[in-house]
């Protein structure tokens, strides 16, 4: 059992360190509003800006999640929903966020997307 929970603890502290910065580190940064809005669902909105229900997610694991979150945020709110992608390897998360770009035009949804790393955040649509 110690053996265990020694492995899981060494898991939870090795993925914690993939990244740079936590999720939660660019949504403070970067979010023009107010982050981490509990929802009448209990689900929270990353970032609630004026205009946008915005989902923050690193680009090449969960863009495709970030999908259904934002428009759905976007549903509860009445606000336009969008995704804020984090960049850390630009090749190969650009290439996930073209992957993004392409459903949202295929399907035409009203999702705006932006694209952030450390220095900067950047708004691209389709």
């Amino acid at each position: 059992m110690k053996k265990t929970l020694l492995v899981l603890l060494m898991v939870f502290v090795l993925v914690g360190w993939r990244h740079k910065h936590r999720e939660s580190w660019y949504q403070e940064k970067w979010c023009d509003g107010e982050t981490e809005v509990r929802m009448v669902d209990k689900t929270r909105v990353d970032c609630l800006t004026d205009t946008h229900a915005i989902e923050w997610d690193w680009a090449h694991r969960k863009w495709y999640e970030g999908v259904g979150q934002a428009l759905h945020y976007g549903n509860l709110t009445g606000k336009k929903p969008g995704i804020a992608l984090i960049i850390e390897k630009e090749e190969r998360d650009l290439i996930e966020v073209e992957k993004l770009m392409s459903v949202i035009k295929k399907y035409e949804l009203p999702i705006d997307v932006w694209i952030a790393d450390e220095e900067k955040i950047t708004k691209k649509n389709p």
